[in-house]
């Protein structure tokens, strides 16, 4: 057989060695953007219902999962620490149950059209972080590969 055919070969083996090792070992990822866009708490326990069970469900498979949580408009009342009914929720998922797992998006698109409206500064939960625009931020995450779920 010619070099370069036996190069080519061992080259083709360590390919499918290294991509077979990385399924077997529970190495695949999985990323998942969920938007909340309406201040309707039902919607918002359903979005932390959902983000629960796929880490749940990735965990239980030893696969490796990250959930960004999207609240633009009226859903960023879910991020607001003025009036969020799921900021206890929140905490705990973040921190307790599925720590460096999850993070939420908040809109400063939608923070600034508020504070103008109310006429004062709107907080945000501290496990939130501010994006420039949560519907940019979305098309974004989609760019780069990531699922998107809107519940």
């Amino acid at each position: 057989m010619p070099a370069f055919l036996r190069r080519a070969a061992a080259i083709a083996l360590m390919s499918i060695l290294l991509i077979s090792g990385a399924v077997a070992g529970g190495e695949k990822s999985h990323r998942l953007g969920i938007q909340i866009d309406q201040n309707d708490p039902q919607l918002m326990n359903l979005v932390l219902n959902n983000a629960a069970n796929v880490l749940e469900y990735y965990r239980d498979r030893n696969e490796e999962v990250e959930i960004d949580v999207v609240a633009y408009g009226p859903g960023l009342h879910m991020l607001r620490g003025d009036t969020s009914p799921v900021q206890e929720r929140i905490k705990r998922i973040k921190e307790i149950a599925f720590p460096g797992k999850i993070r939420f998006s908040a809109c400063n698109n939608t923070r600034q059209g508020m504070e103008k409206t109310e006429g004062h500064a709107i907080p945000i939960l501290p496990d939130a972080t501010m994006v420039s625009s949560g519907v940019v931020h979305l098309m974004e995450l989609q760019e780069q590969g990531w699922s998107y779920v809107r519940p």
